[in-house]
């Protein structure tokens, strides 16, 4: 933690150096630091969406998860709205940030009514006079977020993966918060639910000026819904861009290797692309190579990416990629 290190006040969110290191038990009286996260920064607006994205197991859940403290991180420091968030603070603080997590099979309490599943977060607060008052509010919720009030009694195994994840949505939105982590909030719904969430998604923005991190491995739906995007690997952020600026100019390689991936549904286009894919396997993160944790995979690596890792740098407009040789 550096306590000497000053917000952008323009910023709502900012993450400076975060770690997330959990010991793993590796032999009779050894421990070894699993290194989730390690050292990632960004900073997002008010009213703005910053896209994570990378493979399973790159530390973009507990990027979340440690922003909004249910991860106490090994260090870093992490501002809202200009004041540091920390195990005094966060109290006070968790009315305006909220987090719509990836599974909503397991983030529902099955023994709990749908209202008061969204109706929790008010009792929490306590944010309304009476029991008429409280209703109110949780059915315009469920209005804000396409349920009927006939739901309001019913419990969440009656309902379907989309509408559950709509519960899971109205229920982040109740304090009304200022910032929202969605964590694959989409990646377990039909593809024709997906649209209809990221939807809801874009209009709650434009209503209520929310800001979103919106967690997801699905690189086209992150291009629609963000204004930038941030490319993770092993716990390290390898490029940072506009969403339109990466999705046409990528600069690392690992970036490219994932758009290269990407699906498209026109034939012609899918024809003229060229996949890159990717030699070896992921290293453990328990065993991290030297240098570059990329350049055992990496076609342009060379003896200092083997040395020394790269750290982000400006290549123009904002465009920020941590890569010795692009």
């Amino acid at each position: 933690m550096d306590k000497n290190y000053v917000p952008d006040k323009e910023n709502l969110v900012e993450v400076n150096d975060l770690k997330m290191y959990f010991p793993v038990k590796t032999g009779l009286f050894t421990r070894t630091p699993l290194k989730a996260v390690d050292g990632v920064s960004f900073a997002i607006k008010p009213g703005e969406t910053l896209g994570l994205v990378g493979e399973s197991g790159c530390g973009k859940t507990t990027v979340g998860r440690a922003v909004i403290r249910l991860y106490t991180p090994t260090d870093g420091d992490l501002f809202f709205d200009g004041k540091r968030i920390d195990s005094q603070s966060i109290g006070s603080m968790r009315k305006d940030m909220q987090m719509v997590f990836q599974d909503p099979y397991s983030s529902l309490n099955p023994r709990m009514t749908v209202e008061d599943i969204i109706g929790e977060p008010l009792d929490v607060h306590k944010l309304y006079a009476n029991a008429k008052e409280r209703r109110e509010k949780v059915l315009h919720l469920m209005e804000l977020v396409g349920l009927n009030a006939e739901h309001a009694t019913r419990y969440v195994h009656e309902f379907s993966g989309g509408q559950r994840q709509r519960i899971g949505i109205a229920r982040a939105l109740a304090t009304n918060p200022r910032f929202i982590i969605c964590d694959e909030a989409v990646s377990a719904l039909d593809v024709s639910i997906q649209a209809q969430v990221i939807n809801m998604f874009e209009e709650l923005q434009e209503k209520l000026g929310v800001a979103y991190l919106f967690i997801a491995h699905d690189l086209l739906v992150v291009h629609h819904i963000s204004d930038r995007i941030a490319v993770m690997y092993l716990g390290r952020m390898v490029e940072t861009a506009d969403a339109d600026e990466l999705n046409n100019n990528p600069m690392h390689p690992y970036t490219q290797s994932l758009l290269s991936a990407v699906p498209y549904p026109d034939p012609e286009i899918a024809k003229s692309r060229k996949r890159i894919i990717l030699e070896g396997d992921v290293p453990s993160p328990l065993h991290m190579p030297s240098g570059c944790a990329f350049r055992t995979r990496c076609k342009y690596a060379t003896e200092q990416c083997a040395q020394e890792c790269p750290k982000l740098t400006d290549r123009g407009n904002g465009h920020l990629v941590a890569c010795w040789n692009k």
